[in-house]
């Protein structure tokens, strides 16, 4: 079930694109324009609209961390945006200075990518905001681009019809020629890896002129050689597709079409779930929410709307649910207790005489599970011994509660078999906690802790859709 919770009506031109991150909402249009809105209750941000361009803008992207906002333009050039204060961190001047369509930012805000009109494509560093390498593709325009959860590869469409898949190096791995017939549109990567034996594999969606939805499997081979392979068409739509978009989990796909709909599907099963009737002209955007159950939606009737996914998702929008009990508070959770919740641990364990003294010493989750009957003593001055013992104990139980009871499995480290803080994604598809894949990587030959399979590569990618998700189970919890 889908609810259309707000509709935003501030641009005075089409919508051309829409992007989130857990704070906020960008979109951006034909008038020249950004518009920046806060995602908790949509309201427009002090500095916005943003004005920095001189002709229509069609795209706009985060960088992954929502810091910076990269836009481009008719204008011919890409701009980068604070977010912090809204002012042009920088401008990229495409090379031929031909009006640039499509911007796309690396997951690991390494590298920058622009496709322009005359069919060229330039790479960017980010961090130094530099020229890398162009590239082009003759007698077409770039629409679509979209990187890899990797970074390592990026994915073009054009108004030929085709897909090219090119590395770092601006080498065309592969070309899928006639993609969609009568041009690409859009296309985007799913956010996972998926890996077996020698080949690691993703998952792409496209869509185009010809009505359709596709989703494609990506296979990366030791060898270096990249194949394409055509695993879904979806049809739940009557005219060209111009939008789509992964959920942050890689669960759900959404389009924006011609005949004015809105189409939300399983991406696994590839299953049309809802279609959403509310825009009065062309839907050209959509955007899911990383880490609530919201996807945007602009148009050309220029309005943005936002709707709510209800079943399937976190009932509560991803905030926390206060009065959490010691029952609720899992051993692998207690390290990211604030001071409030230790002293609320203390009443509740009946030892509410403490509170003032842990909090005077500000013991927050991760003090606690450090404490030692010397610290106890010389540090926060309780003098009775059955007193420190009894905290210890109640300590002690902590740390021992089953790390099976309530954690997702996929939260948990195959290593360590502990909630994960900084996942990432090896070569053989899996995510593990950094340290601890690091340190198998260095002691362990570059074999996969779960294929015992030479890893093809030690490249390891920050896995932010599952860190999100923990954050989301975490706060619930």
């Amino acid at each position: 079930m889908t609810s259309l919770i707000c509709t935003l009506q501030d641009h005075r031109d089409d919508v051309n694109w829409c992007a989130f991150t857990s704070k906020l909402l960008a979109t951006c249009s034909g008038d020249k324009t950004l518009r920046i809105y806060n995602t908790r209750d949509f309201s427009e941000l002090p500095f916005s609209p943003l004005t920095g361009h001189g002709y229509g803008v069609h795209c706009c992207c985060f960088s992954t961390c929502g810091q910076f906002l990269a836009s481009c333009s008719t204008d011919a050039t890409t701009l980068v945006w604070s977010m912090d204060t809204g002012e042009i961190e920088a401008v990229l001047e495409h090379p031929g200075r031909s009006p640039v369509r499509v911007c796309a930012i690396s997951p690991d805000s390494a590298h920058l990518v622009s496709g322009a009109s005359d069919g060229t494509l330039a790479l960017w560093d980010f961090p130094s905001k530099q020229l890398r390498r162009t590239g082009a593709v003759n007698d077409t325009t770039m629409v679509a681009c979209s990187f890899s959860p990797c970074s390592q590869v990026f994915v073009t469409g054009s108004t030929y019809g085709d897909l090219r898949l090119w590395n770092l190096d601006m080498n065309q791995l592969h070309a899928e020629k006639n993609a969609h017939d009568l041009g690409v549109t859009c296309c985007t990567f799913a956010p996972s890896i998926l890996s077996g034996g020698q080949v690691v594999q993703f998952r792409l969606a496209s869509c185009g002129q010809d009505s359709h939805l596709k989703i494609w499997a990506i296979n990366k081979l030791s060898s270096g050689a990249c194949k394409m392979q055509l695993l879904h068409t979806l049809t739940g739509q009557s005219a060209p597709v111009l939008s789509c978009a992964y959920s942050s989990d890689g669960q759900l796909l959404v389009s924006g079409s011609v005949d004015k709909t809105v189409a939300v599907y399983d991406a696994i099963n590839a299953v049309l779930l809802y279609t959403l009737n509310q825009h009065e002209r062309y839907v050209t955007a959509c955007s899911f929410s990383p880490t609530s159950p919201l996807i945007a939606t602009g148009s050309m009737d220029k309005t943005v709307n936002i709707w709510r996914l209800e079943d399937g998702c976190s009932a509560n929008g991803g905030k926390s649910i206060p009065g959490r009990t010691t029952a609720g508070r899992l051993k692998l959770l207690v390290s990211d207790w604030s001071e409030e919740d230790v002293s609320s641990w203390l009443v509740e364990e009946g030892l509410g005489g403490l509170v003032d003294k842990f909090t005077a010493n500000n013991i927050d989750g991760t003090e606690l599970l450090g404490l030692t009957k010397e610290t106890l003593a010389s540090e926060l001055h309780i003098e009775s011994v059955g007193l420190r013992s009894k905290l210890l104990r109640k300590v002690e139980e902590l740390k021992s509660e089953s790390v099976c009871s309530g954690i997702p499995d996929e939260f948990l480290c195959p290593i360590t078999r502990e909630l994960m803080r900084e996942p990432v994604i090896a070569a053989d598809g899996y995510s593990y906690e950094r340290e601890a894949i690091e340190s198998w990587i260095n002691t362990k030959n570059r074999s996969s802790p779960m294929t015992n399979l030479p890893l093809l590569t030690t490249l390891l990618t920050p896995n932010h859709t599952l860190k999100m998700a923990i954050g989301r189970w975490k706060t619930t919890h």
